[in-house]
């Protein structure tokens, strides 16, 4: 164990795994805990952590069954910094009070100081741009504490012990949203923790491909490839540690991008990396006949995807492993992280969800399920990876059947395919393409009456969904020229049959996420 950590207590929120990630990027070993899965105590007193991190939570602290800890902790003389849920259940514990909130708060707000010279905002600016996500917030702070900020609808946005290193914030200093977060986080792990750099993703590379060289000792383990950043960069870390006992297996399940089992078999070559492609799309799309319901989609095809694995692993001998290029993003979206285990859920992912135990028998190798997509980037980066792997947008496992609402046929498909050809094409051709994080159209369930070539045409509405972001758990819609726009809309409501409205998604995650199913 490494004598410098900070330990974050998990309360269920969609970050909690960020603030591990961030405080990990500035240079700091970070363990992530489940609030009530381990022995708090036991923890504290045999790996003596330099801070403690209460993280944010889905609950109001007020309601009965909402999770709570021993009001102890805060007399073991570490430095303790509560977020969101974090501070309410600090105040909550010392006898505050904590009510709904009148003004609820998503998304941007304003943080004004009131303290400036307090630890937590040491170099900090009086006023800066916070990522408010709450519908609670404390009314009365107890008396051994004083308020250090605030927004202009909530009057206690930050707290401070009068005596003790213990702070609270309602906003998420975690997510990038937050002007100063990352700030505000060294100031608690370096200036009121006082840790040592200790943290760097080289070692994780090699701590890892020392790990699978050793777990899979000589069998065989086959990887259902993607294409995207993720697989790549899993496939590169087990072929380093197994050579060509890996076998990379690609599936067209008839639900990709245009002309994407080519692109992906000339990769893999460049890569040197032996793949198998299985045509299977008559067998996914048979399965998906009559489904609308977006969690359904997603299990189907979870199922056939993960049945076409067994199948193929049966031809080949001493398989006993099943990689898989999951992400942190996708294990906390899935809420099936083993210490986050009350994380609220939002969907399934088509790796990590729904999946029955019994229907698989092979054991998951998952190297990258506690990194986020830019740290993957990063050690992709450090391997040698090219740029055209490395920055290539994500492309969810359960395809275009996401991106077609509703139920998914050839015909819809077809459209999709093409307009989102037309959405890549105009990308790359404005040099737009490396400067947004993800890309892509819906297509809806809905149509609408228009003109072309002096003829009514009843046809499909169409979104375009441009965003930028650095973790994926929070997203800004990309702010598009309108001429790009145009452009785009014109395309394909001219070269499309099938769609003849095209709408801009303007929507931030959260509220929003970025796939829409």
């Amino acid at each position: 164990m490494k004598k410098d950590f900070i330990l974050i207590l998990d309360f269920g929120s969609q970050y909690s795994h960020i603030i591990a990630r961030r405080i990990r990027d500035i240079g700091v070993y970070t363990l992530l805990y489940h609030y009530k899965e381990i022995s708090i105590f036991h923890v504290i007193s045999k790996q003596k952590p330099k801070g403690i991190i209460l993280s944010g939570g889905p609950f109001s602290v007020y309601e009965k069954g909402s999770p709570l800890i021993s009001k102890n902790i805060f007399h073991l003389n570490i430095p303790i910094f509560g977020i969101c849920y974090g501070m309410q259940l600090i105040s909550f514990l010392f006898g505050g009070k904590i009510k709904k909130s009148k003004s609820k708060e998503y998304g941007k707000s304003y943080l004004i100081i009131d303290h400036p010279n307090n630890n937590l905002f040491y170099e900090i600016p009086n006023k800066s741009v916070v990522w408010m996500s709450h519908f609670d917030e404390v009314k009365n702070i107890p008396k051994e504490f004083q308020i250090i900020g605030h927004t202009s609808s909530c009057d206690i946005a930050a707290f401070s012990h009068l005596n003790k290193d213990i702070y609270a914030v309602q906003f998420h200093p975690e997510v990038k949203n937050t002007e100063y977060g990352i700030s505000m986080l060294k100031n608690f792990v370096f200036h009121i923790c006082k840790c040592n750099l200790n943290w760097k993703l080289n070692n994780f590379v090699k701590n890892t491909i020392e790990n699978i060289k050793k777990r899979v000792n000589k069998k065989k383990v086959i990887l259902g490839f993607s294409g995207g950043v993720d697989s790549f960069v899993t496939a590169y870390i087990i072929h380093k540690a197994i050579g060509n006992s890996l076998n990379c297996i690609f599936v067209d399940t008839g639900l990709l991008l245009e002309t994407e089992k080519e692109k992906i078999y000339s990769l893999c070559k460049k890569m040197h990396f032996s793949i198998k492609i299985i045509d299977a799309k008559n067998q996914f799309l048979s399965k998906l006949i009559g489904i609308i319901d977006p969690e359904i989609k997603r299990k189907v095809i979870g199922r056939e995807f993960l049945s076409l694995f067994q199948k193929e692993s049966n031809k080949i001998k001493n398989v006993e492993f099943l990689a898989q290029g999951t992400i942190y993003s996708d294990v906390i979206e899935s809420s099936v992280f083993s210490k986050s285990s009350s994380s609220e859920a939002i969907k399934s992912h088509h790796n990590v969800g729904g999946l029955p135990k019994t229907f698989m028998k092979l054991k998951l190798i998952e190297p990258l399920k506690e990194l986020f997509k830019d740290e993957v980037r990063k050690i992709g980066k450090k391997l040698g990876l090219p740029k055209e792997i490395l920055y290539r947008h994500p492309f969810p496992g359960p395809g275009l059947g996401i991106r077609i609402i509703g139920e998914i046929n050839e015909k819809k498909i077809s459209i999709l395919k093409k307009a989102e050809d037309i959405l890549l094409q105009e990308l790359k051709n404005s040099n737009i393409y490396y400067s947004v994080s993800q890309a892509f159209i819906v297509l809806l369930p809905v149509k609408s009456v228009g003109i072309k070539g002096d003829k009514r045409t009843y046809e499909y509405a169409a979104i375009l969904r441009v965003t930028n972001t650095e973790d994926f758990m929070t997203a800004t819609f990309s702010h598009l020229s309108y001429d790009f726009l145009e452009k785009v809309s014109n395309r394909i409501t001219n070269e499309v049959d099938g769609i003849n409205r095209i709408a801009y998604d303007i929507t931030s995650k959260p509220p929003s996420t970025i796939e829409w199913e």
